[in-house]
């Protein structure tokens, strides 16, 4: 089946769930988080999960892990934390979590990203994988990575991917 058949066949809704990681940033602050989750509802998705939780291993992986297990969502989207700083946790906690990896989310975001920052582009470490039947996506707390991130890659595939990932 060709992957426009795919995408024809897809769901238009599907449940997302977002988490930022961040220690100094609070729900009513959280800018990229909020653009995040009005986004998905403007897109038609149904956001089941909003939290910003901190900087720390155990505590996003029992986050993502009590997200999959309560929520049961197509896509987790977490933001923050994909830096070089050393409190950037992000990857080094949902990496390894990955039954799949997406290893090409975080190359065409880079692409993308390089055309708008620069060589800035290079402190990212975006990345993307299978977590049971749920895609996470680690993207960069700026709101300009989320726009872009959301708005070139994450959304326009959001169903296809829940379609591979429910469906087979």
């Amino acid at each position: 089946m060709s992957t426009g058949m795919h995408k024809a066949q897809a769901p238009k809704s599907v449940k997302v769930a977002v988490l930022t990681a961040s220690t100094t940033r609070s729900l009513a602050d959280d800018k990229s988080g909020c653009w995040i989750k009005k986004h998905a509802e403007k897109k038609g998705h149904s956001v089941v999960f909003h939290r910003v939780v901190p900087d720390d291993r155990e505590i996003i992986a029992d986050t993502v892990h009590n997200i999959i297990e309560k929520h049961a969502p197509h896509a987790i989207l977490v933001t923050g934390g994909t830096g070089v700083a050393p409190s950037d946790v992000t990857i080094e906690t949902i990496r390894p979590l990955f039954t799949k990896e997406l290893t090409a989310f975080g190359f065409l975001f880079t692409l993308l990203s390089y055309e708008q920052i620069d060589s800035a582009a290079l402190l990212s470490r975006a990345t993307a994988g299978i977590v049971g039947k749920t895609v996470v996506f680690c993207i960069p707390g700026s709101l300009q990575a989320c726009k872009l991130a959301c708005k070139e890659l994450i959304f326009p595939e959001l169903g296809h991917l829940a379609k591979h990932l429910r469906e087979g």
